[in-house]
C-alpha cells in the first residue's frame, strides 16, 4: 500500500494487489472483470428525477384528458425540479427516462351545489395507443365546497416511447369546478423516478 485510502485486494489465489483510492464521493464495487475485482464507481439508485406538472386555469364539466392550459411548475419561488423534466404534447406525458416512477394525480374542486362525485383518475398506456385506467381518486359533496381527490401508482417505464400517462376529470354534472392557476398547485401531476427498472 503506498497512499491514503489504498485498498488491499487480490488478482489470484494467494497473489495480492493493491487498488488505489477512488474519485471522491465513489464507493467500491464488486466487477469480476477488474484484475483484483472491484473498482470505484459511482454511486447508483437513488432519486434521480423529479418533477410537477399543473392546471393553470379552472373548467368546469369532465376533461379526459385534461389536455390545454398545463405547464411545469416554475413558482413559487423555492421550487426546483430534479434531473430531467416531463414532456407533455395534448394532454399525454412521456416520461424522460426509462425506470420505476411514482405518479401522482392531485385536483382541486369547487362545488357549486350538490355534486355526488367528482373523480381524478390516471390512465397508461404501454404501447402508445391503448390507454387503461391505473387509479381512481374520488369526493363528492352535499353543498357549496371544495373537494380534493387524488390518486397515485408506479408505472413500470420499460420504453420511453410505449410507456406514458395522461390524466382525467369526471364529475356527475357540470356543477363542479376543476380549478387551476399558474401561480399555485391547484390542479397538479407529480412525477418521482423511483429507481431502475
Amino acid at each position: 500500500l503506498t497512499a491514503k485510502a489504498d485498498v488491499l485486494s487480490a488478482s489470484a489465489a494467494n497473489t495480492p494487489a493493491r487498488l488505489g483510492v477512488g474519485a471522491n464521493d465513489t464507493v467500491l464495487t464488486a466487477d469480476s472483470g477488474e484484475s483484483t475485482g472491484l473498482k470505484w464507481a459511482a454511486v447508483s439508485g437513488g432519486l434521480t428525477a423529479a418533477s410537477q406538472w399543473r392546471l393553470t386555469t379552472n373548467f368546469d364539466g369532465d376533461q379526459e384528458p385534461i389536455n390545454a392550459n398545463l405547464e411545469e411548475v416554475d413558482a413559487p419561488a423555492g421550487f426546483g425540479i430534479l434531473g430531467s423534466s416531463m414532456t407533455e404534447s395534448s394532454g399525454v406525458f412521456t416520461f424522460p427516462s426509462t425506470g420505476y416512477w411514482l405518479v401522482r394525480f392531485d385536483a382541486l374542486y369547487y362545488y357549486t351545489s350538490e355534486s355526488y362525485y367528482t373523480d381524478s383518475q390516471i390512465y397508461v398506456t404501454t404501447n402508445d395507443s391503448d390507454y387503461n385506467i391505473a387509479t381512481y381518486g374520488r369526493s363528492g359533496t352535499g353543498g357549496s365546497d371544495y373537494g380534493n381527490p387524488s390518486s397515485q401508482c408506479i408505472v413500470d417505464v420499460t420504453s420511453t416511447s410505449n410507456v406514458k400517462v395522461r390524466f382525467h376529470v369526471k364529475t356527475q354534472d357540470d356543477n363542479a369546478t376543476c380549478k387551476g392557476d399558474t401561480d399555485y398547485n391547484y390542479t397538479y401531476m407529480t412525477f418521482i423516478r423511483l429507481g431502475d427498472t
